[in-house]
């Protein structure tokens, strides 16, 4: 279905998410062959773009959504990032990840597909930190829905790993969002095949 935005631009809202989730899939094929190394250094980056920018984005969010204390937002995005990295860094996501001798099970690491990540307006630039992170460390590209009252902040904090990311050597499409928020297109996105 098509939708008329406040500038009188149409947009198709299932050609546009069908664009993402295709552009998604072939960073998911590209993303399958990374090794832990690659998949590390990757989120390492993404985790220091976001800590070097958690001021920024901090205000940004308190601006833009007209909710919470700056200090608690910038305390937030360094949780998300520094604490996050720390935490998850040292942990498997490629190949195997477990073995167990005995009962002669193997288990194996691969990616899901392709994430739909949905944002608050609450926490909106953490919780894009966090689920960018998350995602690509375990070889999955992901497609955000930001709620719309934190398009911008939300954005500017995906375009910030999305870009680290990039410059480790993601692909192109491993950090995407939805341009035009709306509860159709997030619906969509949820329920794409």
């Amino acid at each position: 279905m098509a939708k008329t935005l406040e500038k009188e631009v149409t947009i198709d809202v299932q050609a546009m998410i069908d664009d993402l989730a295709t552009k998604a899939n072939v960073a998911l094929k590209e993303m399958e062959s990374f090794d832990q190394e690659k998949v590390d250094h990757i989120v390492h980056e993404m985790a220091m773009a976001a800590l070097d920018k958690h001021m920024p984005l901090a205000k940004m969010a308190v601006e833009e959504t007209g909710r919470g204390i700056y200090e608690d937002k910038a305390i937030k995005n360094m949780y998300a990032s520094e604490y996050i990295w720390n935490s998850i860094k040292h942990d498997k996501t490629v190949g195997v990840i477990n073995e167990d001798k005995q009962k002669g099970l193997i288990e194996i690491a691969e990616p899901v597909g392709v994430v739909c990540g949905v944002t608050p307006t609450t926490n909106p630039t953490s919780t894009t930190i966090f689920k960018a992170m998350i995602a690509l460390k375990t070889r999955n590209p992901i497609v955000f829905a930001f709620h719309p009252s934190a398009q911008k902040c939300s954005a500017e904090a995906a375009r910030i790993v999305r870009d680290a990311a990039i410059a480790a050597g993601a692909p192109e499409n491993c950090v995407q969002w939805i341009e035009h928020p709306s509860i159709e297109a997030t619906g969509l996105l949820m329920n794409h095949p």
